[in-house]
């Protein structure tokens, strides 16, 4: 990556900015302001994970580059969440995207900006970038979503298919530590501990509320843009990356936006594509400024005539758990463009262009779903990536084409279409689209699933009717991969898929009556259909390692008690950041484990501490939650305690049963 020391504008930097909100809560925000007499847009970014520490270190590469440009950048904790006053309630709810717009119209008022407001964020900053565009502000003229999605129960975190994701529980745990931290006493002064306190004992535990939620109900409606695309008025910068969990948004924003919008997908995982994992990095934020001249300033420089998507069309490689690079080259596409189906019908164990009866059994494994890799790959830590696939292939039912004669470029999503039988009401299904090599060796290209109950929608559950035909539908999710000649794609079914999502608690076996899979088939493209520069970013923050980083994942067999167990672990050690002063570290495990043939043993625990201190000054808070079910209810207990200097001053318990709908 280029460290860009000069721009066109010396850049002014203010830690902390008080913005009131309506109620009198105060938010704490972060601005870099180009030195210059002239009213310039901002750029806002608006998010829970902490700017003084959190995102302190990629703030450091993007805002001061986009300052220097010509831009005042405003970084903004959330209520109840960093240095922000306030309780933080729940993820994208209606207070923080009405404080949101409260943000845009004080930005919009303040002198040193023309009147003109931009959104970035990825992930959390993402979503409510396109929730609050959806509202409407005025002065909102444009957004930059990256790692985002359209639909908040379908394609996030919480369920896929209908399916509780293993990510669920997860990221409750993930939030309950994070969040409880407590605002910097540097910045808020000597009521940090006051805050931190409220902030503490009006904790939420989420894990409760999202898994009450087992239906997409209004609870899951609210946020989700997919519900009136048309109120989004501000011109969409929509980026994603195919090693990331959210790789349907871009299209969807392509296909449905009625507001200006391009889409970008590389081959990147959940960060910011100037220093996302694997390469090729790009020029990201020279893509930015192009998108906020055009948007923000006016310039007529052809941003809103770049092609409607622009990705990454991967080439065949040899399945590992981490890349720093992933061969392929770049393809263009409009958002009308026409793209083959090729239709191939499930026989026997075979993919054919012949019709015919499947006559196959889906026979339940729980053990499969091993070489899943992560749902969210964020640094590529051991085993995050999907591995080969080839030993979850052989605990799958799986069908095989021929040996292709010509290489086939597939861009955009496969359809599954299958009729099928259960001897149980309740089922689930998943489908994974693999790349088979000469050698055997299987690459994940895609995958979907299904509860079997919600093959007519979200919203109401079904029951399957015993021993008689259904007919199901899987979208599986986009890809732009390259698959050679010589190689077979391979379709591989489970009705089990532990720990990426939750299994039914009744093991079943699902009789294949007959099936197709539909494939997006884009004509060849050769070399580069575009190019991008490389990375730029302003220097990066000045930090001291004061510990040892280490982390691992493994997978452990009890073949006498016939259970099976994944393991993460991870210690980020201490660093200090040298400007503030300020140490931080986290410390994470996740288990997840089940038994043989017994699906209700399912067990999923986490535990996160993260340390803060400065000087003579530190806090400790641990977050523990486990996740576990019978046939009619889930169990969730957590724990949250805070340390100040090395005792404890706060403890609460949840305990808590949720009936599986």
């Amino acid at each position: 990556m280029q460290i860009v020391q000069e721009f066109p504008f010396a850049v002014q930097e203010e830690r902390h900015v008080w913005i009131e909100m309506p109620d009198g809560v105060r938010l704490s925000a972060r601005i870099w302001r180009p030195k210059t007499s002239k009213p310039v847009p901002a750029i806002l970014e608006y998010l829970p994970y902490r700017k003084r520490d959190g995102t302190a270190e990629r703030d450091a590469l993007t805002h001061p580059y986009l300052a220097g440009h010509g831009y005042v950048c405003v970084r903004v904790d959330m209520r109840g969440c960093g240095d922000s006053e306030g309780l933080f309630d729940d993820e994208y709810s209606p207070q923080e995207l009405s404080d949101g717009v409260t943000i845009i119209e004080w930005l919009a008022d303040q002198e040193w900006c023309n009147g003109n407001v931009g959104m970035m964020g990825i992930s959390w900053g993402g979503f409510n970038g396109l929730q609050i565009a959806a509202l409407a502000p005025p002065a909102l003229k444009a957004v930059a979503s990256l790692c985002s999605t359209t639909d908040r129960y379908a394609d996030d975190i919480h369920y896929k298919g209908g399916i509780m994701l293993g990510e669920n529980p997860a990221w409750a745990a993930t939030v309950l530590g994070w969040f409880a931290l407590p605002p910097d006493p540097e910045i808020v002064g000597e009521g940090w501990r006051d805050m931190w306190l409220h902030r503490l004992e009006n904790t939420p535990c989420l894990a409760e509320i999202w898994t009450r939620h087992q239906n997409r109900d209004a609870y899951w409606k609210h946020g989700s843009v997919c519900e009136n695309y048309d109120a989004i008025e501000a011109a969409v910068l929509s980026v994603g990356g195919w090693h990331d969990g959210y790789r349907n948004t871009v299209s969807r924003l392509v296909e449905n936006l009625t507001a200006p919008v391009k889409g970008l997908l590389g081959p990147w995982n959940h960060k910011y594509p100037h220093f996302a994992v694997p390469g090729p990095q790009i020029d990201f934020l020279g893509e930015l400024l192009t998108w906020w001249d055009r948007w923000l300033k006016g310039e007529d420089n052809g941003a809103d005539k770049l092609p409607d998507m622009r990705r990454w069309l991967m080439e065949s490689v040899p399945p590992e758990v981490s890349y720093t690079h992933r061969p392929g080259r770049w393809i263009v596409d409009s958002a009308d463009a026409s793209v083959d189906t090729t239709t191939l019908h499930l026989v026997e164990n075979k993919l054919t262009r012949t019709p015919a009866r499947a006559a196959r059994d889906v026979s339940p494994d729980l053990e499969c779903g091993q070489m899943a890799g992560e749902y969210f790959p964020f640094g590529f830590g051991p085993g995050e990536l999907p591995g080969d696939q080839r030993k979850d292939d052989l605990l799958s039912t799986c069908f095989d084409s021929a040996a292709l004669e010509d290489g086939v470029d597939l861009v955009g999503a496969a359809t599954l279409r299958v009729t099928l039988r259960s001897k149980t009401p309740k089922a689930q299904l998943a489908v994974r689209l693999c790349d088979v090599h000469p050698n055997g060796e299987s690459t994940l290209i895609s995958h979907g699933f299904l509860n079997l109950r919600h093959r007519s929608g979200h919203e109401v559950p079904i029951d399957l009717p015993l021993d008689a035909d259904v007919a199901v539908e899987v979208a599986l999710d986009q890809c732009a991969y390259n698959v050679p000649a010589g190689h077979r794609l391979r379709i591989a079914l489970s009705t089990s898929y532990w720990p990426f999502v939750w299994p039914e608690p009744e093991l079943t076996t699902l009789q294949l009556i007959e099936g197709t899979v539909d494939l997006p088939v884009r004509p060849q493209s050769e070399g580069n259909e575009w190019q991008f520069d490389g990375p730029k970013a302003a220097p990066p923050r000045q930090t001291a390692q004061l510990s040892k980083v280490s982390e691992s994942k493994r997978v452990i067999r009890d073949v006498g008690a016939r259970l099976t167990t994944h393991e993460i672990h991870s210690d980020d050690g201490l660093m200090k950041d040298v400007e503030t002063g300020l140490v931080s570290g986290t410390k994470h495990q996740e288990v997840f484990s089940i038994v043989d043939d017994v699906p209700t043993s399912a067990q999923a625990k986490f535990s996160w501490e993260r340390h803060m201190s400065r000087g003579e000054w530190s806090v400790v808070v641990k977050a523990n939650l486990e996740m576990t079910g019978d046939d009619q209810n889930y169990f969730i207990k957590a724990r949250l305690v805070a340390e100040e200097d090395d005792e404890q001053v706060f403890q609460k318990n949840w305990d808590v049963t949720v009936p599986r709908l």
